[in-house]
C-alpha cells in the first residue's frame, strides 16, 4: 500500500474543506465537532483524520435533505 491510497482513505480538514467547496476553516471545526459527524479514526499532532467514506456518506445523507 503507497502513500497514494492511503491520502484516498483518509480525509482532514482541508480535505473536508476542498470537498464542500472550500468552507471557512472554523465552519469545518463546527461541522466536525457536530454529534452527527463520524468519529475521528485518528486525532494526530496535524490534526484528526476521518475515513474518506465515512465523509461522504455523512455528505450524501445531508445533501439529499
Amino acid at each position: 500500500m503507497g502513500m497514494e491510497r492511503c491520502t484516498s482513505v483518509l480525509m482532514g480538514a482541508h480535505e473536508i474543506r476542498v470537498r464542500l467547496g472550500g468552507l471557512t476553516r472554523q465552519r469545518i471545526y463546527q461541522l466536525t465537532s457536530r454529534a452527527d459527524f463520524p468519529p475521528p479514526v485518528a486525532d494526530l499532532a496535524q490534526g484528526k483524520v476521518w475515513l474518506t467514506s465515512d465523509v461522504e456518506e455523512w455528505i450524501a445523507v445531508r445533501r439529499k435533505v
